[in-house]
């Protein structure tokens, strides 16, 4: 079974889908009662369950097994990235930092952003898309668009990374971090961090990397960050 539902609805051996959910599940694949289905809660486990009742609005499931996912990493990793001007394109990261595996994600509002408003409902179910495409069984905290600076005084991260282009050399992001620490990056719009913003994080614990030579886009540069480290 390699379609996975998605349901944090769990509760004295049933699973109840939601409308969209059971839609699909109806509708599109036309699963009848006594299929077999399995189930992620988004929490990291999978469920084997077999479908008990259809309905417009909704299907319910009883489960047979629970099984916890093997863990993604050691330890969290929590992406901090301004939202692009082209939405779009910041939904392509949201998604692919999901496949790759990324545990938080805090939308950062900066000096220098092009967008100050998103919807945080679209953008779950892109990261709920991702999850189950990617046969994962956990769902990224998405949080609310957050300014730069109550981030910065917030962050618990054990390692707290500021990507930005420095005039002087800086570390790259994969000799700093380890796997064995809950790791935070921030990474800036496209015009990059205000140098006020770039002190006020390295005097609050951030330690500045660098992604490499190029010049990269703001979404590529949030993809590469959660490539390495998940490479690390």
């Amino acid at each position: 079974m390699n379609q996975i539902f998605f349901t944090q609805n769990i509760e004295n051996g049933f699973a109840l889908l939601d409308e969209e959910e059971s839609r699909h599940l109806i509708t599109v694949l036309r699963r009848k009662p006594g299929d077999r289905l399995r189930l992620t809660d988004g929490k990291g486990f999978f469920y084997e369950a077999e479908l008990t009742e259809t309905g417009k609005r909704h299907a319910l499931a009883r489960i047979l097994a629970k099984t916890p996912a093997t863990p993604e990493r050691p330890a969290r990793l929590h992406i901090a990235i301004a939202p692009t001007k082209q939405i779009e394109r910041f939904e392509w990261f949201l998604e692919k930092a999901t496949e790759i595996g990324i545990d938080e994600i805090t939308p950062l509002l900066c000096r220098r952003s092009e967008r100050d408003k998103i919807r945080i409902d679209r953008l779950e179910k892109i990261l709920v898309s991702a999850m189950k495409q990617s046969l994962r069984a956990t769902l990224p905290k998405l949080n609310d668009l957050t300014p730069f600076q109550q981030f910065v005084t917030s962050a618990a991260e054990q390692r707290k990374c500021l990507a930005w282009c420095s005039d002087e050399p800086l570390a790259h992001l994969k000799s700093v971090i380890t796997p064995a620490q809950n790791t935070v990056i921030a990474i800036g719009p496209e015009g990059d961090f205000a140098r006020e913003e770039v002190e006020f994080a390295l005097k609050n614990g951030f330690t500045g990397v660098s992604l490499g030579a190029a010049r990269l886009r703001t979404e590529t540069a949030g993809v590469l960050a959660v490539s390495v480290a998940n490479l690390s």
